[in-house]
């Protein structure tokens, strides 16, 4: 089944999937609503969702159809590439995400893999996942550096900032005026707190830390 409020686009779509014999279009919509409706209708095995329709747009679609009809598998289908929708439609439980500008080769590839209850990701999809999922790292890693300075006092902290920023025990009295000894001690105390073996894995634990 296909939901696009273009019926340009509906058609152009229709035109590439039935060009495999193995793949009939059962059902067209014009909006999420629509789609909800026929897709429950005619059993459909895979339903193709835009992103942006009016009455209901697909991710809010998309989110209904996996309780309405949970047998069929949703590829999100749309002009639109943020990382926001891929990630969104994925926690929706869809089971694709293709641009328009996707060739028919890879469209018909990708609702056989939908139909084989596999998940099928465009490869500028797959970049955005990749990236998102690279950042989410960093964001526990900042989290569990943040965790870790705490136990540091407010002054073993500054110091710790400075390591983060590759000052020498030298410059980093400097800026603190202290002298070089003393920052070295903080240096020692702080490695022995943080349990990091050296002045490099201390510096990057600054970084993720925020500091």
């Amino acid at each position: 089944m296909i939901a696009d409020d273009e019926p340009l686009i509906r058609a152009g779509i229709r035109m590439i999937l039935t060009s495999d014999p193995a793949i009939e279009v059962a059902a067209e919509a014009a909006n999420g609503r629509e789609a909800i409706e026929a897709a429950r209708a005619h059993g459909a095995d895979v339903v193709l969702l835009d992103i942006q329709m009016p009455v209901m747009d697909g991710l809010t679609a998309l989110a209904e159809l996996r309780r309405s009809t949970p047998t069929a598998r949703v590829i999100i289908l749309t002009t639109f590439g943020e990382r926001e929708n891929v990630l969104r439609a994925l926690e929706h439980g869809g089971a694709g995400f293709l641009l328009k500008d996707t060739a028919p080769a890879e469209l018909i590839a990708a609702v056989r893999a939908a139909a084989a209850g596999d998940a099928y990701l465009s490869p500028g999809a797959t970049r955005h996942v990749v990236d998102q999922l690279a950042t989410g790292r960093a964001a526990a890693r900042g989290e569990e550096a943040r965790r870790r300075v705490e136990v540091l006092s407010a002054r073993e902290r500054d110091v710790l900032a400075l390591l983060g920023e590759g000052l020498s025990n030298a410059d980093a009295g400097k800026r603190l005026h202290m002298s070089e000894a003393t920052v070295k001690t903080y240096v020692s105390r702080i490695l022995a707190k943080l349990e990091c073996e050296n002045r490099v894995q201390a510096a990057l634990l600054a970084r993720d830390a925020g500091l």
